[in-house]
């Protein structure tokens, strides 16, 4: 497993649960394609999963 994940959002979160909109502000994005780079941990990962049919997700490319 990657120690680093690439988190993009690619689908809208207007007319989703709020808590859907809380999970998608907590993982730092912001708009549609705007990506983030998050450690792999436990609770990233769950939240990845809350949202999972609004984010795609990668390993981060090491730079």
């Amino acid at each position: 497993m990657a120690d680093r994940l690439k988190v993009t959002l690619v689908r809208s979160t207007i007319d989703r649960q709020a808590s859907q909109k809380a999970t998608v502000k907590g993982l730092g994005l912001r708009r549609i394609n705007h990506s983030v780079v998050l450690e792999d941990t436990a609770a990233i990962r769950g939240m990845i999963r809350k949202v999972q049919h609004l984010v795609t997700v990668g390993p981060a490319d090491d730079e």
